[in-house]
């Protein structure tokens, strides 16, 4: 499913409760985030709606290296050429995107989250575990990424340890990937709110992190799972922070 101008010349596109982002720039366009291993064609079909072409692709961002935000990264390096870019402390991950730190148990959440329960089956169905491994990536260094948008690099650690957001100062947005969301998958819970620890390193770090989305000030913030927040990213921030870890 395609959200256009979530924020001015940023489009959300959406599978299975995962979001992943287009943003348009004349020179090309940047892709946020890779989604599932089944989302090539809802790519493909959402570029289509835009009058837009894969080629157009000229770089992939990742906020971080979970499973669910690598699904098609290495189709879209090797078969469109699109760098890949990512934190230093997340590169593991894209070799080995199953083997994520956990504050908390995942069999917790499994046995007793029932609200969850049909987004995980939407998740399995779509091979979500199971993402091939991005053979070449390029380390986020730079504060100001040289990839359509220029967006500055956020570093949000504490959802991963090389978790990053993204701040488009032009449009007022933010894409702060998990480093916080509207849609919990491991509770089916909505509002802001950091992901579970299930899915979260570090808790209290990702509590923290939070704060330099809010400096932003930025009116939007767009997440990896549930719709984008349009009431200011300080306003999000201390929603998030008083929900705390879950």
């Amino acid at each position: 499913m395609l959200t256009r101008n979530v924020a001015p010349g940023i489009h959300c596109v959406t599978e299975s409760h995962v979001n992943f982002y287009l943003v348009e720039e004349e020179g090309g366009l940047l892709l946020v985030d890779a989604g599932l291993p089944t989302s090539w064609r809802v790519l493909v079909a959402a570029l289509r709606e835009l009058g837009r072409r894969p080629q157009d692709i000229a770089a992939l961002v990742l906020t971080h290296g979970h499973f669910d935000h690598l699904g098609i990264a290495e189709r879209v390096r090797t078969e469109l050429g699109a760098p890949v870019y990512i934190h230093d402390n997340d590169v593991p991950l894209t070799r080995h995107p199953r083997q994520y730190g956990r504050a908390r148990p995942l069999t917790k959440y499994l046995l007793t989250q029932v609200r969850a329960m049909p987004i995980v089956a939407g998740l399995v169905a779509r091979r979500a575990w199971w993402p091939a491994p991005v053979r070449r990536v390029e380390r986020i260094r730079d504060e100001v990424l040289p990839v359509p948008g220029s967006p500055r690099v956020l570093f949000t650690p504490g959802h991963t340890l090389g978790h990053c957001a993204l701040h488009f100062p032009d449009r007022d947005a933010v894409i702060a990937g998990d480093a916080m969301v509207t849609l919990n998958p491991y509770r089916g819970t909505t509002g802001p709110q950091i992901v579970s620890g299930a899915a979260t390193a570090d808790e209290e770090r990702a509590l923290e992190s939070l704060g330099v989305i809010a400096d932003t000030g930025a009116t939007t913030v767009l997440v990896g799972h549930g719709p984008a927040w349009t009431e200011g990213a300080g306003k999000m921030v201390d929603l998030a922070r008083r929900h705390g870890p879950s």
